[in-house]
């Protein structure tokens, strides 16, 4: 105790000097914080938006559809299997069936390859609140021929609000798909390349268009929480057997993640030369403060203090003036990582 005394007030005998290296070890500490949460709510946030309108964080399919994803490999869905797989873990939120495939889509001066899909328009939005993305127009009743164009596809076709858009293809078993639909509605859809190709229509127009009726490419299933995921997956797995897969977000976007650890070296290797440079400060500070004091340590050695005991004040003195500086940087951060915390809508990891 008496040692820590005399440590504690050795590093008040220059307040200036040591409230400049609190203060640069606090900057150090308030900026690690504020990198590592700017890179890992841009990454949550990615991964949700590419989730929700994409890929889900849980997605049931045909055990073929992932390597050859055609019509021909989709699955009936009907009201058994749904509650099947709301039954089969208490932790499910809420489901999404999709179909979709790729079709040329034409207005009056242009044709373009488009991404069409089937949706039920009240479990979309339960997944990724699709109602608010419009822009211009409305959304269409379930079964109603029209159409809701990425506002980016609708640019590329020259297409407006009340226009018309043909789509020509192919369906299930080599069917053909064609037919005129009502643009009702423009949306801005989040992913820049969905944007520019995707084409809205209700599941039941989806189906009779591409000769499909009952059937689904996909079903998108989301937890309650995103940590919840691969309890789930193993409970879908055992609900549904072999006839059909169950793949989760991590399984569905591989190239996402791989660019998402790729980010977290580059963030590391910056939070890295920050530190290394603020080691270098307080390093200076503790030799700057150790060779004012070399006759007082000669003198506390003649007087019968050990080396060792000399060496441990000296330590005390470097860890207070870190654990301050560490203290300090986290109060002063705190009030950031609460406001980003609290943000509304955002989602449970």
């Amino acid at each position: 105790m008496m040692y820590l005394k005399l440590a504690w007030r050795n590093i008040w005998r220059n307040r200036r000097r040591t409230i400049i290296t609190v203060s640069s070890v606090a900057f150090a500490v308030v900026l690690s914080l504020i990198l590592e949460s700017m890179s890992l709510g841009s990454h949550e946030h990615m991964i949700d938006v590419t989730a929700q309108f994409h890929t889900g964080y849980l997605q049931i399919q045909d055990p073929l559809f992932e390597d050859e994803p055609f019509l021909d490999n989709t699955f009936y869905y009907d009201e058994a299997l749904r509650n099947t797989i709301l039954n089969a873990d208490p932790s499910i939120d809420y489901i999404a069936p999709r179909i979709e495939t790729f079709l040329l889509a034409a207005g009056d001066l242009q044709a373009r390859g488009a991404l069409v899909m089937g949706i039920d328009l009240e479990m979309e939005h339960n997944l990724n609140r699709l109602k608010d993305r419009l822009t211009e127009g409305r959304f269409f009743e379930p079964g109603e021929e029209a159409a809701v164009l990425g506002a980016g596809l609708a640019r590329r076709l020259y297409v407006e609000v009340g226009d018309t858009l043909a789509m020509l293809g192919q369906g299930r078993f080599g069917m053909s798909a064609s037919g005129l639909f009502k643009v009702a509605g423009l949306m801005n859809h989040p992913l820049r390349e969905m944007d520019n190709q995707i084409v809205y229509l209700s599941l039941p127009t989806a189906q009779w268009l591409l000769s499909a009726e009952d059937y689904v490419t996909t079903i998108l299933v989301t937890p309650d929480e995103i940590r919840n995921t691969d309890p789930v997956s193993e409970s879908l797995r055992d609900a549904l057997g072999s006839e059909l897969r169950v793949l989760t977000w991590p399984e569905l976007m591989p190239e996402l993640l791989q660019g998402i650890e790729f980010d977290k070296i580059q963030m590391y290797i910056m939070m890295g030369i920050l530190y290394v440079v603020i080691g270098f400060g307080l390093f200076g500070t503790i030799l700057t403060m150790t060779l004012e004091r070399m006759k007082e340590f000669g003198l506390l050695l003649s007087v019968g203090m050990q080396r060792f005991q000399l060496s441990g004040v000296i330590f005390m003195e470097t860890l207070i003036i870190s654990l301050m500086g560490v203290l300090s940087g986290s109060v002063l951060g705190f009030p950031i990582l609460l406001m980003v915390l609290s943000q509304p809508g955002r989602t449970k990891w």
